[in-house]
C-alpha cells in the first residue's frame, strides 16, 4: 500500500515537472503551432484596428468639371438705314431677350455722287498740259475746269452715281498710265442715312440677326467696319 502511494505522489511530481518544461519541453507552448503552418510568408495582413472593408469604402475624389469656354465676343452691322429702318432695328433688338447687346447708332450723310479728277493744278497752262498727256494716253474723256472756286484747274476724268462706278473708271485710268486721277465725293449729300452696330456673345448675335432679318428681310448684315 505505501508502495502505491508512493508512485502515486511520484507521478504527480514527474507530470508537474513535465507540465513546467522541467523535463526539456518548448518554452513557448505556441512553438508547436508554428511549426506546423503552411506558407506563413505569403499570409497579408488586411487591416491594423481597423474594421475589414474600411479602406475600400472611402469615398472616392471627384474630378473638377471641366472648364466652359467663354462665348466669343461678335459685332455686326446694318447699314444703309433709313431713320424708320433704324428704328425697326432697334425695336427687332430690344427686350430681355437681348439685354446682352450693346447698340450703337451712327448718322452718315451719303454725297450725292462721285467722281474721278485730277487736283487743281497751278494755272491754266499747266492744265492744259496735262490735259495733252491725257491725249496722248489715250484717255476719251476729259474736262479742264475753269469756273471760279475750289476745283478751279483740275481735270474731270468723269462722274458717277456710285463710288464703285468711280473706283472702276479709276482702275481703268491707271491702267492707261494715268498716275494722278484719284476719285472722291461730289456735289451736295442725299439725305441722311443710319448705321446700326451690335455687340455681344456670339450666340446672342446669331439670335439678334435672326430677329431683324425677320422684321427687315431686304436689309443685309455684315460684321462691323465690313460695311
Amino acid at each position: 500500500m505505501r508502495v502505491f502511494v508512493f508512485l502515486l505522489v511520484l507521478a504527480n511530481l514527474v507530470f508537474l515537472a513535465w507540465t513546467q518544461g522541467y523535463l526539456g519541453g518548448d518554452d513557448n507552448p505556441d512553438a508547436a503551432r508554428l511549426g506546423q503552418q503552411v506558407a506563413a510568408d505569403k499570409l497579408t495582413v488586411l487591416s491594423r484596428d481597423e474594421p475589414p472593408g474600411s479602406r475600400n469604402e472611402a469615398s472616392p475624389v471627384k474630378a473638377p468639371p471641366p472648364a466652359t469656354m467663354p462665348d466669343p465676343e461678335k459685332c455686326l452691322a446694318w447699314s444703309g438705314l433709313s431713320a424708320a429702318d433704324a428704328e425697326t432695328v432697334d425695336g427687332a433688338l430690344a427686350g430681355e431677350r437681348f439685354a446682352g447687346v450693346r447698340r450703337v447708332r451712327h448718322t452718315l450723310a451719303e454725297p450725292s455722287s462721285w467722281w474721278v479728277f485730277i487736283p487743281p493744278l497751278a494755272n491754266k497752262a499747266e492744265a492744259d498740259r496735262k490735259a495733252g498727256e491725257l491725249k496722248k494716253l489715250g484717255v476719251p474723256e476729259y474736262f479742264v475746269i475753269q469756273d471760279a472756286g475750289p476745283n478751279r484747274f483740275a481735270i474731270s476724268l468723269g462722274i458717277f452715281s456710285s463710288e464703285q462706278a468711280a473706283e472702276d473708271r479709276l482702275a481703268a485710268l491707271r491702267a492707261k498710265g494715268v498716275r494722278s486721277a484719284k476719285a472722291g465725293p461730289r456735289g451736295s449729300a442725299r439725305s441722311e442715312l443710319q448705321t446700326v452696330e451690335a455687340s455681344g456673345p456670339e450666340t446672342l448675335l446669331d439670335a439678334a440677326r435672326e430677329a431683324v432679318a425677320a422684321a427687315l428681310p431686304a436689309v443685309k448684315t455684315a460684321a462691323c467696319g465690313k460695311e
